[in-house]
């Protein structure tokens, strides 16, 4: 998804890639805060006066794994308000505190990083890091190899099929 809109100056979020993500809300120049980053689903909430920054869009559930997960959440907005964005469900990172860094996406969602609490502290804050992302292979239990490489976690008689989940490297061979 695309990045929220930052600076003192108005900013629109940057778009998002059609079937991937959802764009960044835009900035409030009147207040120094950010938009939040867009998710798997949503847009990024928009910032809004008197200085609260932009929640990250949410991310989309998938059900591949035989449970629920949602992933794909975009970054809370940072900037200098009394309330600095969410992250967006999925993975996203909350943005920073005042004088402090965002936070993390989640590992293995793809969710965005939280924006720095405050462009001019003297710490120098700095966004979190998007998340790793991750692969999830679905075939039909009869039509599973067994042949990886790698680490994947293996999941049989999900719905009739075998799941693998890539967290890292790794190669399946049909």
């Amino acid at each position: 998804g695309g990045g929220g809109g930052g600076d003192t100056n108005p900013r629109a979020g940057g778009s998002g890639t059609a079937n991937q993500g959802f764009a960044g809300g835009a900035n409030n120049s009147a207040g120094n805060i950010s938009g939040g980053g867009g998710g798997a689903a949503a847009v990024g909430q928009d910032a809004s006066a008197p200085g609260n920054s932009g929640d990250g869009g949410n991310g989309v559930a998938s059900t591949i794994t035989g449970s629920s997960v949602t992933r794909g959440g975009g970054g809370g907005g940072g900037g200098t308000g009394p309330t600095n964005g969410a992250g967006g469900s999925g993975g996203g990172g909350n943005s920073g505190p005042a004088n402090g860094n965002g936070q993390d996406g989640t590992a293995n969602t793809g969710g965005g990083g939280g924006g720095s609490g405050e462009e001019y502290s003297p710490n120098n804050p700095t966004g979190g890091a998007g998340g790793s992302g991750v692969v999830i292979l679905s075939v039909p239990d009869g039509m599973y190899s067994g042949t990886t490489s790698g680490s994947p976690t293996i999941q049989t008689g999900v719905s009739g099929q075998t799941v693998m989940t890539f967290n890292a490297s790794g190669s399946y061979t049909a």
